[in-house]
């Protein structure tokens, strides 16, 4: 199996580049849906979404998500969304060698304005917010994630101009 681990920080494009896979037919699973069903099933109210995970980390090891996300996968190419950090990558590799991370980058006033305008339930309330959720998720590990992608594309332009360089990039790795 072929599996395309797709990293990026908040606000990048990932979502944008699983509706391009979609549209190609490539299963996917995001990481954050699995942090997002266990919160919900933990009752917890104490704590966000993200804390929680960052709890599930350091009860579970580094790569519980991982770990867990491995348990739906299938066929011969599955992409991963979310993945922020070596540990993870390294779950990843313990299923075998075709592994190919791909890193989304974009501007943070960029990011910034995508995650206001999503409006979800973690969409932060100030720059101090967004900029909290940023170290947190670099302190996961996802700055080395990034830092050591095969393939990178930079989303600093129009949305159609990303459609077509994440098409492109995905084709060439499947």
């Amino acid at each position: 199996m072929r599996i395309i681990l797709v990293a990026g920080m908040p606000g990048a494009g990932k979502e944008e580049l699983l509706t391009v896979a979609r549209g190609m037919g490539l299963p996917f699973l995001r990481m954050g849906d699995l942090v997002r069903e266990a919160y919900a099933a933990s009752g917890r109210t104490d704590i966000t979404a993200g804390g929680f995970a960052d709890e599930e980390r350091r009860t579970h090891g580094k790569d519980v998500w991982a770990r867990r996300a491995v348990e739906r996968m299938s066929g011969d190419v599955f992409l991963v969304d979310g993945c922020r950090s070596m540990d993870e990558v390294r779950a990843y590799r313990s299923l075998g060698e075709d592994i190919v991370i791909l890193g989304i980058s974009a501007p943070p006033s960029a990011r910034y304005e995508r995650l206001v305008r999503r409006g979800r339930e973690d969409a932060p309330r100030s720059i101090g917010e967004f900029d909290a959720r940023d170290s947190r998720e670099m302190g996961w590990g996802l700055a080395e994630v990034l830092a050591l992608a095969d393939v990178m594309i930079v989303n600093d332009s129009d949305l159609e101009t990303f459609r077509i360089a994440a098409a492109e990039r995905l084709g060439a790795m499947i």
